[in-house]
């Protein structure tokens, strides 16, 4: 009896010591900068995240301050047609979003978030010092038009500016998939209340964006098109400086989380296993796969993942040969692979559906920075004596963003909450999906404008004249206020849905995975707009996006887009129905 008293005893003090250690440390696998377990009331939670949303602030100023009056630049000062400039827009910014793909890789894989941010950061600073001089020395930019004479920019003088511009696209590489997840890491999984705050922290992470992406459209957009483009581009370059700042500065107080090794290699070596053992039949009982016998995973710095029953022929990797069990030689992660490392690839394959469905999204969000700049330039853009850029309508997409995020943590999610039990009010497949019907009827609004602006062309015999129509500019602004909102629905469910249902040591490479759908929608921007002009030029036609789009049918083209969108949302829904979670153990 004493024995087992001294037993009970112990046993006791070892779970409660476990208790205070999991009160002190996060239970995570998050570490401090010196590599100890990172302590909560030190490290972490809402006391890292200014840093990081005041670098995530200036470090989207300076991307929008850029991207947002592209165009103009392209079509006013490198003298480019309006397809052409259009074509050279989403080109780059689906760069900027493709580019992602390898910072995850190195961060994931070898560097660790906090390392990829501050060297892909320097990389975007010598990007946009660059295209800073590109337009304020008079060598490197091209000579003004006169009259209708627009001279061409020189190789060299194209040169330099597109070094500059895809300096900027591969320094956002290391920015976007990892800034975002870098945040949320500073919200312990295992807490239920830093849980609930880190989808709270998503909500704000967005906040910031449009913050400085605020500014962008509005006062550095007047700038570039009333002070001076050098002036324009060097005002983002020294907010990419600032942030570049914050994010040192909060150094002292981060989480970090240890990468996993190389997830491309982890995948490739379940498909390479699976094929060495396509003649194996894989046991029913999940419990005879190939897991490591302890609570960690075989993985640097993920949990353990539960077995699923979908594609079940991926789970002979994880059998065990005879010639295993004979040698108990399991060390061949080429020709055996653990349960946790198989669901890591299922998880990919099972989000591809919900991932591929934002493509479409992202195409129609595209239309923000480039048709629907153009269609402003041929409307009224003045009020008295004062004219608004065309580009600087982006900013009310921007005050929609700001006044829908809080509305949506402080109103919409409690009223959501009490009506689905869901701590966080909606899942995050029902918030995209809520985002998507509204990106339909912000396409449907830009076509309505375009059908109106070009009645009064032809009721003022104006289609042949490349003049603005007299109506106000300000009837974009249910366009880009629907934008706004399909966005908060949209993007920022995105955001959550690839970090919660991410593998632990794949959560920057899924994180650029959902920016991916961004490249791939400007991408497909371009297609469209390719095809649009190839099919409806023939046989002499202007097209539906001539130079003069008052003699085009633009309309036409913002039709087409809303029915793209309505049937991706239809095969959204499909998709988001049949969707499992991940599970993890």
């Amino acid at each position: 009896m004493g024995t087992q008293e001294e037993d009970r005893v112990l046993l006791e003090r070892g779970l409660l010591q476990q208790d205070e250690s999991s009160r002190i440390f996060t239970g995570d696998g998050s570490v401090d900068r010196k590599g100890d377990p990172a302590l909560k009331t030190t490290t972490g939670n809402w006391r890292a995240c200014p840093f990081i949303l005041g670098t995530e602030c200036c470090e989207r100023l300076a991307y929008y301050g850029i991207a947002t009056n592209l165009v103009s630049y392209l079509t006013k000062k490198l003298h480019e047609g309006n397809v052409s400039a259009a074509r050279n827009v989403t080109t780059w910014q689906g760069t900027c979003y493709l580019t992602p793909l390898i910072g995850a890789v190195l961060a994931d894989a070898y560097w660790g978030r906090y390392w990829t941010i501050a060297v892909f950061s320097s990389i975007y600073f010598i990007g946009m010092c660059t295209l800073t001089l590109s337009a304020s020395i008079p060598a490197l930019k091209p000579v003004e038009c006169v009259g209708s004479l627009c001279p061409t920019a020189t190789p060299a003088q194209y040169a330099i500016f597109f070094i500059g511009l895809y300096l900027i696209a591969l320094g956002t590489g290391g920015i976007k998939p990892c800034v975002s997840s870098f945040g949320a890491d500073q919200f312990d999984d295992t807490d239920s209340r830093e849980r609930v705050k880190k989808g709270s922290f998503f909500n704000w992470f967005y906040f910031s964006i449009n913050i400085g992406a605020l500014v962008s459209s509005s006062l550095i957009v007047w700038i570039q098109d009333n002070a001076g483009w050098g002036l324009g581009f060097g005002i983002p370059a020294l907010f990419m400086g600032l942030a570049i700042a914050s994010f040192f500065a909060g150094t002292p107080l981060y989480r970090f989380q240890k990468p996993g090794g190389s997830p491309l290699t982890r995948m490739c070596q379940v498909l390479v296993a699976s094929i060495h053992k396509w003649n194996v039949t894989a046991p029913v009982d999940s419990s005879l796969l190939y897991e490591t016998p302890d609570n960690v995973s075989a993985i640097e710095g993920s949990r353990k993942l539960m077995h699923t029953d979908e594609l079940r022929c991926l789970d002979k990797a994880a059998v065990i040969s005879d010639a295993e069990l004979k040698t108990g030689d399991y060390s061949n992660a080429w020709r055996l692979c653990t349960v946790t490392q198989v669901e890591e690839l299922k998880i990919l394959i099972r989000m591809f559906p919900i991932w591929a469905t934002g493509i479409v999204f992202s195409a129609v969000y595209a239309q923000m920075s480039t048709m629907f700049v153009e269609q402003g330039t041929m409307m009224d853009t003045s009020i008295g004596s004062f004219n608004i850029p065309a580009a600087s309508l982006s900013s009310f997409d921007v005050i929609s963003v700001i006044v829908w995020v809080p509305i949506y943590d402080a109103i919409l999610v409690p009223i959501a909450r009490k009506l689905t039990g869901k701590e966080r009010g909606f899942s995050e497949l029902q918030r995209m999906g809520i985002g998507l019907f509204l990106s339909i009827l912000c396409m449907s609004a830009a076509a309505l404008v375009e059908i109106k602006r070009l009645q009064i062309a032809r009721d003022l015999d104006l289609v042949d004249k490349a003049v603005a129509v007299p109506i106000s500019i300000f009837w974009q602004i249910p366009q880009y206020f629907l934008l706004g909102a399909a966005e908060i629905f949209t993007f920022i469910g995105q955001l959550e849905f690839f970090y919660d249902q991410s593998p632990d040591a794949m959560r920057s490479l899924c994180s650029a995975l959902s920016l991916l759908t961004t490249a791939l929608g400007n991408y497909l921007s371009s297609l469209i707009l390719t095809l649009v002009t190839y099919f409806t030029t023939q046989g002499g036609n202007p097209g539906w996006i001539p130079d003069n789009l008052n003699c085009g049918h633009l309309d036409y083209f913002f039709w087409l887009l809303a029915f793209l969108s309505f049937l991706n949302m239809v095969i959204y829904i499909f998709c988001a129905k049949i969707y499992k979670s991940k599970k993890a153990s």
